[in-house]
């Protein structure tokens, strides 16, 4: 039982950042900026936030649906959770090494906005790592 509900927490968690994707281009501007790209590297970066926002809600949903089966033990079921703990490691360490957000956090809310963030971005690879490799 406390994995299904590690499992559902971690779905209302993708639904959650999901939602707080719809509101990151108006603090950071990011559509303005994306006017410079050419026509090309605006629809092919339009097409990847589109498709991350899809896969977020697609394993919010999925995993909601799904914590039985993801927490059962079946190999599929570690396959599932071990690939999400490896999607949310890489997204940790983009955001902690590759991604500067320094010049958007204008003031206290961005700021905590921002850590709040990056618990959350680590916390779900250790719930999913958890249920993947627990005995």
């Amino acid at each position: 039982m406390m994995t299904e509900l590690l499992i559902r927490c971690g779905a209302l968690t993708h639904l959650g950042l999901a939602a707080a994707g719809l509101l990151m281009p108006r603090v950071t501007g990011l559509w303005a900026e994306a006017r410079t790209f050419t026509p090309f590297a605006r629809g092919l970066f339009r097409t990847y936030y589109m498709f991350i926002g899809f896969c977020l809600v697609s394993f919010g949903i999925g995993t909601w649906f799904l914590a039985e089966h993801l927490a059962d033990g079946s190999v599929l079921a570690r396959a599932v959770c071990a690939f999400l703990a490896g999607f949310w490691i890489l997204r940790v360490v983009a955001a902690v090494w590759l991604i500067d957000v320094s010049p958007f956090l204008t003031n206290v809310w961005y700021r905590i906005g921002y850590h709040t963030l990056n618990v959350v971005f680590s916390g779900l690879p250790l719930i999913y790592f958890w249920v993947a490799f627990k005995k």
